[in-house]
């Protein structure tokens, strides 16, 4: 702004010779000055600086730009309205009132400058920031609506998968289940009677009952998984206790009595302020990873650390190396419980690692947020990170390019209302000024003093013979151009007699009459 208004002065110093120019450039930092308050203070800022450039066009820039930020972000139409229409008014009248003392000369001059100004600096600024404005508001409230679309969309599918897995878990349970039900209670008949017939085939029936309880037992962990997240069933239902410290330390302590040397470390507060998805993603991976634990690495001791910060909620579970592990990769799991730990943590914006350590143990780590945002952040179909990144890559290079446009355009219609600004001063300060009306001829007046009188030959041959007698002491007259008389056919001439120091000492006026050519044809 300071670079705008000081070109301004100098392109009007150099061709229009600015009034008062020292004034006019003393005006420019104080201009500068009040344009930070344009955010905080809207109202004041433009009002004064409208006065100031009323006084001084050449912070008609700082003025442009004020306008424009301030229709830019006032919402309410009828409070633009008289900003704008307050400020045209406020530097057309400091731009009258100036005019006689600090302006173009007069009055008139400074209404001229005024309007100018006011069309310039204040009414073409104040409607393209009210067209931008409008525009920024209309893609925000439309983006907010898109918004709303996707996540109804996503709600709506997540139910849908929801019922779906809802469904597909009671038809196990009711298939699988009954199924399991009616061969374990053939199985404990089957130990009742051979407890007597033949003792030593009832292990094989123990053997039989207590597999198909465990079968039923991880039925029931499977339709939790399949059925929804909040509503698991069994002895592992969720609670309002679930992933706070109790629940964690009941979980260390069955995996304890299951034979796991297991050490819990807890830091920060308890967890039963978060919300319920963030304590049910704290129980989750607690409790997988201590089955994997029960599964691969029964003899390896394991350490469960919680840390609670403000924002993030950080798990991690570690186990050493196990000294009875001889397994081969084909004993290993199928992953697919670390893989469903993983897209619960990032579905909540976290992050999740599972990685065996060089010292031969495994070490779950996950930092879920503490207070997740409810938008779920979803990557794009059918793509690993390299397709994320790309997606990333390509929404960057969309939202620069409107961004790059927008400059420019912007900057074009800055140079552009620079130069509408510069003419509309140039149109006042171009035309004269000061100019004093011609003096009237008086007795006494030099020669050179009666500027645009000069001899008329014409006039000077009509009036011989007609004029009155010369006064005394004139030593020449001119006799400028005549005009009409006060009657048809007569001229009305005007002579100035001077004295030998060229002092005008006589004005006389007479008529003469005019002389009509009469062609010998005509009868006169």
């Amino acid at each position: 702004m300071a670079v705008a208004a000081l070109c301004l002065f100098a392109v009007a110093q150099r061709l229009w010779s600015l009034p008062h120019a020292g004034f006019q450039l003393c005006v420019v930092p104080v201009a500068v000055a009040l344009f930070p308050l344009r955010r905080r203070r809207p109202d004041t800022a433009l009002l004064i600086l409208a006065v100031l450039a009323g006084v001084a066009p050449v912070v008609g820039p700082v003025t442009a730009a004020t306008a424009y930020t301030v229709a830019l972000d006032t919402v309410r139409q009828r409070h633009r309205t008289r900003l704008l229409g307050g400020g045209s008014l406020l530097i057309t009248a400091s731009a009258i009132a100036a005019g006689p003392s600090l302006g173009t000369g007069s009055a008139v001059y400074g209404l001229e400058l005024g309007l100018a100004l006011a069309v310039t600096a204040v009414v073409v600024p104040g409607l393209v920031g009210t067209v931008h404005g409008q525009q920024a508001r209309l893609l925000h409230a439309l983006r907010e609506r898109g918004d709303a679309a996707e996540r109804a969309r996503r709600f709506a599918d997540s139910e849908a998968r929801t019922h779906e897995r809802a469904r597909i878990a009671a038809e196990m349970h009711d298939l699988v289940g009954h199924r399991l039900s009616l061969i374990s209670l053939h199985a404990g008949g089957l130990e009742l009677a051979l407890d007597h017939a033949a003792p030593e085939l009832r292990e094989e029936a123990v053997l039989v009952r207590r597999t198909t309880r465990d079968a039923m037992r991880e039925l029931r962990q499977a339709l939790g998984v399949l059925g929804p997240l909040g509503g698991d069933t069994g002895p592992d239902a969720f609670t309002d206790a679930t992933g706070t410290r109790a629940d964690v330390e009941a979980l260390v302590a069955e995996s304890r009595d299951g034979g796991i040397s297991v050490r819990l470390e807890w830091s920060g507060p308890d967890l039963d302020e978060c919300p319920a998805r963030v304590r049910r993603a704290v129980h989750r991976v607690v409790r997988e990873t201590l089955t994997n634990v029960h599964r691969y690495a029964t003899a390896a001791h394991v350490t469960v650390r919680v840390e609670h910060d403000d924002p993030t909620v950080r798990v991690t579970v570690r186990n050493g190396a196990s000294p009875a592990s001889t397994g081969t990769p084909s004993e290993a799991g199928t992953g697919r419980g670390l893989t469903g730990l993983r897209e619960r943590v990032e579905l909540l914006g976290g992050t999740f690692e599972a990685d065996a350590l060089p010292t031969g143990g495994f070490q779950v780590v996950a930092a879920i947020p503490a207070e997740p945002d409810d938008a779920v952040t979803r990557r794009p179909f059918g793509g690993g990170p390299e397709a994320s990144k790309a997606a990333v890559d390509d929404t960057a290079a969309l939202s620069r390019e409107p961004r790059t446009a927008g400059v420019l355009t912007f900057a074009l219609g800055a140079t552009a209302l620079w130069v509408l600004l510069a003419f509309a001063i140039a149109l006042v300060y171009s035309q004269p000024r000061h100019v004093a009306p011609p003096q009237q001829p008086r007795l006494g007046m030099t020669y050179q003093e009666l500027k645009g009188v000069v001899d008329s030959p014409a006039a000077r041959a009509a009036a011989t013979g007609h004029e009155p007698p010369r006064p005394v002491g004139s030593v020449g007259c001119v006799y400028p151009a005549a005009g009409r008389g006060p009657r048809p056919g007569a001229f009305a001439v005007t002579r100035y007699c001077f004295d030998a120091s060229q002092r005008l000492i006589s004005i006389d006026r007479f008529t003469v009459p005019s002389v009509r050519d009469t062609p010998p044809w005509e009868t006169p």
